[in-house]
């Protein structure tokens, strides 16, 4: 194990697996806690990485681990954000150090990288579905396996939630959601009186009341109707889960989610429950390290170097100067918004990462954050635009994914103005396969009535920006994730057109057209290549006059974009070129047929052949 302190682990160096998690004496439980904690602030300040969730979920995972027979008992946990001290109990440890690394670890749960990994995630909302699939064929299976979903306040206000849990509650199969719930405080409502009914109700004596007399009134319907609600209406006058009863969960809870003891003493007595059971257990963001508790934001993720006894974070090396395109945004939004109070923004839980905390701020009546609801996000703009309004959705690539039957029949269908800004769009690096922004030129090209913008730069990115508000049809522009960069040409205030390239550099024989963020990449390529190089800015519509004129005046086209290649805008050109039957050798670069992995920017795009010596090469 990499220590880089002179603390010992004197528990947690004893454990590869969850069987010897099960051979540490049940009160030396809070010890092996305060180890993983100290070891996830160690390890992630030497490498960083997600941070706050994984200190808030250390007792819940000791608990689990030491009270199921996992892997053979199921854990899946939601989105994956919390699974570090799970990964750090089944044998992954030593590696911590190179998670979100090209070639290290995956930042989420991954079922190539463990047995212990149930369910690959990163996207929010999906282990509740999931894990009722999964205890389903458990049952039919009939070796006792059980099955637990973990999610977060967050991922649960998804209505993909909602529904399974409306399945689970009808079909009754014997099986654990945990609500790990850090947006309540641990107070007065986790006290003796509380924690004395919590045991009552994981205890025997209440469930086999419970099922006997459910055996009891099958056969008298009036009565059975008559019995539950009043078993509802006891245990809502006492505790908060009402709700998820009236879905068909037993309801137990709130816990302390940091009384490890306390979680398997629960465990140990939820295990012989019959049907669905619904824990909810209270956790502090950031737990045991008191920055992160301050501001789990700000510390959800950290960098390499963090200083883990102090609240500032150290400096990025990156240059000052230049503004991330999320950025960008956020201030274009803020500037427009403040001369048109008909524009509003729309983001599903995305505020921070998008940019647009200051237009919350400043304009909090017209920003709606819907929480995890990208379906909802996309139809509620469709009803604002009709309602005369001008909105913006604000959403990542990989997540406007979850709202494309919205996209095409609430927005593109009715052509509504509405403008999506496609944050992190091509290659998001860290994050991995469940975050690259690799798909949306081709889900949305084939959509009618959309507009599909590509900027390369911080001025292209402004002024289509600009453009975008004058349209009267739906329209996305997509940018990526880091830093914009400046270009010359676009800095002397060109005036874009819809469907309008501009060409960069004039060349003999071979055309370059560039449809994303890699114009700098392919400024030095056509350079060395002596080759034209076009910013096509649109991928829909395509400049068909530039199009027609390379053609006709070089022997050979590339066309470069950050999606994948299937489906993208170099199949674009070549559809476009088919139809007119003029047809010119063309080399389509972009993303490729297959997941990529998590690494830098940089690494990827090299590993990818997509930097400019590979580029020259190919």
């Amino acid at each position: 194990m990499n220590n880089t302190t002179n603390f010992t682990y004197t528990l947690l160096d004893k454990i590869n697996n969850s069987n010897d998690l099960k051979c540490i004496p049940l009160s030396s439980l809070p010890d092996l806690c305060q180890e993983i904690r100290t070891f996830l602030l160690e390890t992630l300040n030497e490498g960083g990485g997600h941070f706050a969730s994984g200190l808030g979920a250390i007792e819940l995972t000791v608990a689990l681990h030491y009270c199921y027979e996992t892997p053979f008992d199921q854990i899946l946990w939601d989105v994956g954000h919390q699974a570090y001290p799970h990964k750090i109990l089944t044998g992954r440890k030593s590696k911590l150090n190179t998670i979100k690394k090209l070639n290290g670890l995956h930042p989420f749960p991954w079922r190539e990288e463990s047995d212990y990994d149930v369910l690959s995630v990163g996207h929010s909302s999906t282990s509740i579905s999931a894990g009722l699939g999964i205890s389903i064929a458990a049952q039919k299976e009939g070796k006792g396996r059980k099955v637990v979903s973990v999610i977060g306040d967050g991922a649960i206000t998804a209505g993909m939630a909602f529904e399974a849990m409306n399945h689970a509650g009808d079909i009754k199969p014997n099986y654990l959601v945990i609500l790990n719930d850090n947006e309540m405080s641990i107070s007065e409502n986790v006290g003796a009186l509380n924690k004395n009914l919590n045991r009552f109700l994981s205890g025997d004596l209440y469930s086999n009341f419970r099922e006997d007399s459910k055996r009891l009134l099958n056969n008298i319907p009036p009565l059975k109707h008559f019995a539950k609600k009043a078993e509802e209406h006891i245990k809502g006058m006492v505790i908060p889960g009402t709700m998820f009863e009236e879905l068909g969960f037993n309801y137990i809870g709130p816990v302390d989610g940091h009384d490890v003891l306390e979680l398997v003493n629960i465990f140990s007595k939820i295990k012989k429950l019959k049907g669905p059971q619904f824990l909810h257990i209270l956790t502090k963001k950031g737990k045991g390290f008191k920055p992160a508790e301050i501001d789990p934001i700000r510390y959800h993720a950290v960098n390499p170097n963090f200083n883990s006894s102090d609240i500032k974070q150290k400096p990025k090396k990156e240059s000052k100067i230049l503004s991330t395109y999320s950025e960008i945004f956020g201030k274009w939004l803020c500037d427009k918004a403040s001369k048109n109070n008909k524009i509003v923004a729309i983001t599903p839980a995305m505020k921070e990462g998008s940019g647009l905390v200051d237009f919350a701020q400043n304009y909090p009546e017209q920003f709606f954050d819907v929480a995890i609801a990208e379906q909802h996000a996309v139809t509620l703009s469709a009803g604002l635009a009709i309602g005369g309004l001008k909105p913006v959705v604000a959403i990542y690539s990989t997540f406007l994914q979850r709202g494309y039957d919205q996209l095409i029949h609430d927005v593109a269908l009715m052509n509504l103005p509405v403008i999506f800004a496609i944050d992190r769009a091509g290659v998001v690096g860290p994050d991995g396969p469940t975050h690259q922004g690799m798909f949306d030129i081709s889900f949305t090209r084939c959509i009618p009535n959309l507009c599909i913008l590509t900027p390369s730069d911080k001025f292209s990115t402004l002024g289509l920006l600009d453009l975008c508000l004058t349209l009267k049809s739906p329209v996305c522009i997509r940018y990526p994730r880091g830093k914009a960069l400046e270009y010359k040409k676009y800095k002397e205030k060109i005036k874009f057109e819809v469907g309008v390239s501009q060409t960069l550099h004039e060349g003999t024989k071979i055309a370059v057209l560039n449809f994303g963020s890699l114009l700098n990449t392919l400024e030095n390529v056509c350079v060395k290549l002596n080759a034209t190089l076009v910013d096509m800015l649109f991928v829909k519509p395509l400049d068909t006059a530039m199009l027609d004129r390379v053609i006709k005046e070089h022997d050979y086209i590339i066309t470069v974009e950050d999606n994948v290649i299937k489906g993208g805008a170099g199949s674009a050109v070549i559809e476009y070129m088919m139809s007119t039957k003029n047809i010119k050798p063309t080399l389509q670069l972009g993303l490729p047929d297959n997941f990529i992995e998590q690494g830098s920017q940089e690494q990827i795009y090299k590993k990818l052949g997509l930097d400019s010596e590979g580029i020259i090469k190919k």
